[in-house]
């Protein structure tokens, strides 16, 4: 198929929509090559808007790693949005780059980074715009193969029909395996076609392929078993875990968005991996173990990355930033080298038990002081126990005042609704927080200006936690509770006005948890929601919970099984899970034992700084918890001349 640009035919749809900006390309630091002298070409798609997916750091990666490699291409696309894809369909302009705004069908691979499971009715629509027809069996070698990576596809049973391969972990190290392979399968003349470069993507036993894999099911709709249809292909697949963070300081060239998006910051991962075991957290299991950046590595990182950006605003990411075992060094280095300069720095949501003001105030030195954001999740301390979230509210009031009475004026703490075993009174025990922490804030401030906003999500089950066996909570429940709620926060409007409270209703969850622990049969459904016209299923004026469930009702139906069967159903021990042929490196025998020490209300210590608890990834994976802290400082760094971010006393008038 040509590669030519579609933007000709693009160009005169752009006046026609809103924010044109986002499909044009040319960003600061983007690539383009020449596409004759690629041997292996990458379509890499965040399945959202452009606003949301530019700033994603896997995807960003990749992009980088990858465009590095001489012989090899990659570019990005985005979902677009209803108005353009109207347009599209009309004019007949099939899914674009936004680099070389070639057609996606055109290059050999189309990777999708999902970082949640409500983006699927986007890569659909991307499929069918491209012209790849929708269903994985129905592709030839004119096809990209479609690989599915990011976090949901730690369980890609429910779009198995839709994507060739999916990968489980890191992708650095995956990703050249991969065009590695491709590049040799097309030097030798593509022998035994799509079929035969598949099963040597899955011979790794680190890119798992659907189709390579038949399921049996029980009468009563549960499975029986997973097992390969074919030889040179393994029972289980593995997941990829990069090891050396330092040995990969992407992205070195960050893209700037031209439209504005949800980041608006130049992002440095400070570590990989969780050990902190809260329960429902996806996130901190599937990513174990602990893989800390040195402190020099993210000095260079942040010295590069600013340079090659010009963002004014650093952001410290990782699943729990303050855990960093160098977090005061590297926070205090970083605002002495950016003192006097519009750098500041920021840590997404902290534990209250990792954070302190002298750490608040290196990370404000240099820039805004805005609010403090904490995540307790549970609001009653039984809940905590049962999540293994332990802060006790003492703590969380000792360091709000704290903060309050070294100038801060809000904080946001976020929590769940719908946990197990939660009651009315666990959930009402937020607003009891919430004003205790205004009455906190007042007398330490000596003000009555001070802010707390509550954010609270509905909680959905994920795979590879302890959690996966339980019963999700029911939609009519989960915005009673939250209704009781907003009752409790607005009885004493003394304290009530100074609470804001944000929160989703529980139907978008339960639509979240029937694709989070699907199977293959929710493909069905999947098709039919987007046949239907379901799109950007993540924003709330576009999601549709009535055509959800009605399509559930139509495709499940015939099967014996339905949307509660997925849902509101707690599992039992020796249930086979859709996802127990991949292996994320966690005994499933260890995360049993945490669901029964959560029912027990029983918590669980940090393993990197306790003995280990057998969870399995370390022996899984070959390796160990990185534990810090090296004793290294970052140094000064030269400034490079006028302008430069980085304070010159020479040149300071």
């Amino acid at each position: 198929m040509s590669a030519e640009s579609v933007f000709p035919r693009l160009e005169p749809l752009l006046p026609r929509i809103s924010k044109p900006v986002q499909y044009v390309g040319g960003e600061l630091n983007a690539t383009v090559k020449d596409w004759d002298e690629a041997s292996v070409r990458w379509a890499l798609m965040y399945p959202d808007a452009y606003e949301v997916g530019l700033p994603n750091q896997g995807v960003m990666i990749l992009y980088e790693i990858l465009n590095e490699l001489p012989d090899v291409l990659a570019e990005r696309t985005y979902a677009v949005w209803p108005d353009l894809e109207a347009l599209m369909r009309e004019h007949d302009v099939p899914q674009f780059t936004v680099d070389g705004h070639r057609p996606v069908k055109a290059f050999d691979l189309m990777g999708i980074s999902f970082a949640t499971e409500l983006g699927y009715t986007n890569m659909l629509t991307a499929l069918d715009l491209a012209g790849i027809p929708l269903h994985a069996k129905d592709r030839t070698e004119a096809d990209p193969i479609v690989v599915a990576g990011g976090h949901a596809a730690f369980n890609p049973e429910p779009i198995s029909d839709f994507v060739d391969a999916a990968v489980l972990g890191d992708g650095e190290e995956a990703v050249l395996e991969i065009t590695e392979i491709v590049k040799n399968w097309k030097a030798e003349g593509s022998p035994g076609g799509r079929d035969e470069v598949l099963t040597r993507l899955a011979e790794t036993g680190g890119v798992y392929i659907p189709r390579f894999y038949d399921v049996e099911y029980l009468p009563d709709g549960r499975i029986q078993r997973v097992v390969p249809n074919r030889d040179r292909v393994p029972y289980r697949v593995f997941k990829r875990t990069t090891m050396d963070l330092d040995a990969w300081p992407y992205p070195k060239q960050p893209l700037v968005p031209l439209a504005e998006s949800v980041h608006e910051r130049m992002s440095v991962e400070i570590f990989r991996g969780c050990t902190r075991g809260c329960r429902f957290c996806q996130a901190g299991m599937i990513t174990r173990p602990v893989r800390e950046r040195s402190i020099e590595g993210i000095g260079a990182m942040v010295q590069k990355g600013l340079a090659a950006t010009g963002f004014e605003e650093v952001g410290l990411l990782s699943l729990s930033s303050a855990d960093h075992s160098e977090i005061a060094e590297i926070t205090k280095g970083l605002a002495d080298r950016y003192e006097g300069t519009n750098t500041g720095l920021s840590l997404p949501s902290t534990r209250v038990d990792a954070f302190n003001i002298d750490l608040a105030n290196e990370l404000s030195r240099n820039g805004r002081r805005s609010g403090l954001t904490f995540a307790p999740e549970g609001g009653s301390e039984r809940m905590r126990r049962v999540i293994n979230k332990m802060v006790s509210e003492e703590d969380l009031i000792r360091t709000v005042s704290a903060a309050f009475s070294n100038g801060w004026r809000q904080v946001k703490l976020y929590f769940m609704c719908g946990l197990p075993t939660e009651e009315d009174e666990d959930v009402l025990q937020i607003a009891e927080m919430a004003k205790n922490v205004i009455r906190a804030g007042r007398q330490a401030s000596g003000r009555n200006d001070v802010r707390c906003t509550i954010s609270i999500g509905g909680f959905v089950p994920k795979p590879h936690t302890p959690f996966q066996w339980a019963a999700q909570c029911a939609p009519d429940v989960v915005d009673d509770r939250l209704r009781k709620l907003r009752e409790a926060v607005n009885s004493d409007r003394s304290l009530g006005r100074n609470i804001g409270m944000r929160y989703h209703d529980g139907k978008p969850s339960l639509i979240e948890g029937l694709l989070s622990r699907g199977d293959r049969r929710i493909g069905k459904v999947i098709e039919a929601v987007w046949r239907d016209g379901g799109r950007f299923d993540g924003w709330s004026e576009h999601f549709s919970y009535d055509r959800w469930t009605t399509m559930a009702a139509r495709e499940l139906e015939p099967l014996g099984v339905d949307l509660a069967w997925y849902t509101t159903r707690e599992r039992e021990e020796l249930e086979v899970l859709p996802w127990d042929h991949l292996d994320s490196g966690l005994d499933k025998e260890w995360l049993w034992a945490d669901w029964q020490d959560a029912l027990d209300e029983r918590e669980q210590d940090d393993c990197r700084w306790t003995p280990c608890f057998d969870c399995g990834v370390c022996p899984a994976m070959g390796t160990d918890i990185e534990v810090g802290p090296t004793g290294r400082k970052l140094l000064p760094i030269s400034p490079v001349g006028v302008g430069s971010p980085v304070k010159n006393p020479s040149l300071t008038p």
